[in-house]
């Protein structure tokens, strides 16, 4: 029997918001522009996709790259393999490339010093500390090469894609590119799967060598809600941040590139965050439990099988200009019986105007067995009816 992707709208949701506005992609270019070439926001507890200009395009990803450098740290002290009191020495790779007379960020490490991995992490997230990528990457993994081999693996084991990685410190490197929507899913990763470490982005300075630098985020001095994440540049994007601002029960993470200047990027990102803050609201479509809709089944007892998530499913809409909200589900059927409760069926798509804000995968909420020999007769009919109109 053939398979075909079905797609079903959810006609409860299709006007549950609907108003006069236009498509979510104008609205956005009514309620809120930006300077910089790439943006992309998300809130922390849903995912939901608050604002979107070109996220998709791959570009150098400048210092940024060290997001995934730490994401590898993290998941290494997280499954056992990696203590914050482990030392690594600082080979004379480590020294040349990201050490003071490289010209670049440096926590100004010692040729064939021993430091722990806790301050280390601090050179990289306080300092943007090349040396200590380098030093972090070949004690991880032997070599800086193989360590960034272990970044693109992470990096598709965690949901991303598109970025591939070349190096741990994001210094020009040929085919190293990454997206702003996958920089802002990973920083949203990183709060989420290690609150216990997350907390060092937030971090206003750090001293090493007798040597005090202050954090680069220039959203941390603004006293806006700001904890996190990262600053890059490079001649081919411009100015980058991913950045995090919570209040509240409410946080969001956003992704900029293509900005043209400190000042521009840190006035761009302080409105955007403000903006995602104060511009949206939760509202709960699906309670945990609740059947969403139904999948046709093939050869069952039932013609179909009702389908839920694994918890409630909210979404963030704008307080102005709210747009036609669509729900849609897409599996690839008719399945074929039996079918088991709890098991993958497909997603829910949910649309706020053209902009496909929330992915949620759908489980089958009961099980539905095997149907008697005419039932099947009469699928199988239809099935070959419909395979005859097709």
């Amino acid at each position: 029997m053939a398979t075909r992707a079905f797609s079903f709208i959810v006609i409860a949701l299709a006007g549950l918001f609907a108003s006069a506005g236009a498509g979510l992609t104008q609205a956005q270019s009514q309620l809120f522009e930006t300077r910089a070439k790439q943006a992309v926001m998300i809130d922390a507890e849903t995912g939901t996709i608050l604002y979107s200009k070109d996220a998709d395009k791959l570009i150098p990803p400048a210092s940024l790259a060290k997001l995934m450098t730490m994401e590898v740290v993290f998941h290494a002290l997280k499954v056992g393999r990696l203590s914050m009191e482990d030392k690594f020495a600082v080979s004379e790779n480590a020294w040349k490339k990201g050490g003071a007379k490289s010209g670049g960020s440096t926590m100004f490490a010692k040729l064939k010093s021993q430091i722990r991995v806790e301050d280390l992490i601090q050179g990289v997230i306080v300092q943007s500390a090349n040396d200590a990528c380098i030093t972090l990457a070949e004690g991880l993994a032997g070599t800086e090469e193989n360590f960034a081999t272990l970044m693109t693996e992470r990096a598709r084991q965690i949901g991303l894609t598109k970025s591939v990685f070349k190096n741990s410190n994001g210094l020009p490197a040929e085919g190293q590119v990454v997206t702003m929507r996958e920089l802002a899913m990973l920083g949203r990763h990183i709060w989420k799967e290690y609150p216990e470490y997350y907390h060092f982005y937030g971090q206003r300075e750090f001293t090493w060598n007798k040597i005090t630098q202050p954090n680069r985020n220039p959203l941390l001095e603004m006293e806006i809600g700001a904890d996190g994440m990262k600053t890059g540049y490079t001649d081919a994007s411009g100015y980058a941040i991913v950045g995090s601002v919570a209040r509240g029960d409410n946080r969001v993470f956003a992704a900029m590139s293509g900005m043209t200047g400190e000042l521009e990027r840190a006035e761009e990102s302080r409105k955007l965050l403000e903006w995602g803050l104060r511009a949206f609201e939760r509202t709960e479509l699906f309670a945990a439990e609740e059947v969403i809709g139904e999948a046709q089944v093939f050869g069952g007892e039932k013609s179909g099988v009702a389908l839920k998530a694994k918890g409630p499913i909210s979404i963030f809409i704008p307080l102005t200009n709210t747009d036609r909200l669509v729900a849609r589900i897409v599996y690839q059927g008719p399945l074929t019986a039996p079918v088991k409760e709890g098991t993958p069926v497909g997603v829910l798509r949910i649309w706020i105007g053209d902009n496909m804000s929330q992915e949620t995968p759908l489980y089958a909420a009961e099980t539905v067995g095997l149907g008697t020999l005419q039932q099947r007769a009469l699928d199988a009919m239809g099935e070959l009816m419909v395979g005859w109109l097709r």
